[in-house]
């Protein structure tokens, strides 16, 4: 869960409240977590402002980063769908490299 002293939670509420009122719905089983990851986050910007262009995308990815506990949440996802690093890497949008990485740091 994110640490930080950034209300995640009220500025998505903000920007669902004033500019996109119609996404509020589809949004609301994350808002109504306890606390939000940076999973949670990564979702409800995908739900809320959709696909980003490609440089838009390529630039908010090198400007992400993930604490201990995202990146066991990035694991478990990839234990609990069974899938390769390539395509956990793929489907979170990171390095495979990235992902051996952490598999190896962590020992999953």
């Amino acid at each position: 869960m994110i640490k930080s002293g950034v209300n995640y939670r009220l500025i998505f509420e903000d920007i669902l409240e004033k500019k996109y009122p119609e996404k509020k719905e589809k949004c609301q089983r994350i808002l109504a977590k306890d606390s939000l990851s940076v999973l949670d986050i990564i979702e409800l910007n995908k739900k809320i402002f959709g696909p980003m262009d490609k440089e838009t995308d390529r630039f908010d990815q090198s400007h992400r980063s993930y604490n201990q506990s995202s990146i066991l949440q990035i694991l478990d996802f990839q234990k609990l769908h069974n899938l390769s690093n390539s395509q956990v890497a793929r489907h979170f949008k990171l390095s495979r490299h990235t992902v051996a990485k952490w598999k190896k740091r962590y020992q999953v």
